[in-house]
């Protein structure tokens, strides 16, 4: 894949979507269409550093390929983050940023012939809400998609509402959201008890007479501790390590 150059962002809009988190929503007026696939990011070149690879921060696009030349971004700012904190107090509606991207290949199995684990926590949601929406937008044929999203509070469900409209509106799309610090009409404890669930509750027989979890892809996205724990857990399951898919954060 070629490498992508630098273009010119300019911020058109900048939305308080949690406590501490922020969408930027961002036009690249020099394209007609942005162009990229689900799951991929851009990398930003932010005036916190001399040197060019201290400068530069990785997002993946929120929002999905919709013929237009904006994409968005969802972010958490961060105590130590020094990308984050500029983000925050620096950029503003009408601010320009220089970025660079599509990139990654964080991307949505094709077909999608086996049940699909999205597993996430914070802002890891990001890939996994552009990738519904293109599945809903495209009518892409799917095996059952589990949408499982870990966070502390009910403040912290990004995209509540047009997540859970989404997931009902579609057969097969179940949004699984799981609350580790509050009670609530949901799940609550971590993403893992979720998964291990699911995967236990639809083992099938196979030729040999004994219990085997149906194939599965998972795609991990999120903090390392999160992914690290999830990967273990998966092995356990019964799954091939080729079943994985991650993008780290941080």
């Amino acid at each position: 894949m070629a490498l992508q150059p630098w273009r010119t962002g300019r911020v058109i809009k900048i939305e308080q979507q949690a406590p501490a988190t922020r969408r930027f929503f961002i036009q690249i007026p020099e394209l007609e269409v942005f162009d990229y696939q689900p799951g991929q990011f851009v990398t930003l070149d932010l005036p916190i550093h001399e040197k060019p690879n201290k400068r530069w921060r990785s997002y993946s696009i929120a929002s999905w390929p919709d013929g237009s030349n904006i994409f968005e971004l969802c972010i958490v700012l961060l105590e130590d983050g020094v990308g984050t904190q500029y983000l925050f107090n620096e950029v503003e509606e009408g601010s320009e940023i220089q970025l660079r991207g599509p990139v990654g290949v964080f991307t949505m199995p094709d077909p999608i012939d086996k049940d699909l684990f999205l597993i996430c926590t914070g802002t890891g949601i990001a890939p996994f809400r552009s990738m519904l929406h293109y599945i809903k937008l495209h009518n892409i044929p799917h095996k059952s998609v589990y949408l499982l999203f870990g966070c502390r509070t009910k403040n912290d469900l990004l995209y509540f509402d047009e997540l859970k409209e989404l997931s009902d509106s579609m057969p097969n799309i179940h949004y699984l959201p799981t609350l580790s610090r509050e009670d609530w009409e949901g799940p609550t404890g971590y993403v893992h008890t979720l998964y291990e669930m699911i995967v236990k509750e639809n083992m099938e027989t196979g030729e040999d007479g004994q219990l085997h979890p149906r194939p599965a892809n998972f795609y991990l996205c999120g903090w390392k501790n999160m992914i690290d724990d999830a990967k273990l857990r998966i092995l356990e399951l019964g799954y091939d390590r080729k079943c994985i898919h991650q993008e780290l954060y941080g």
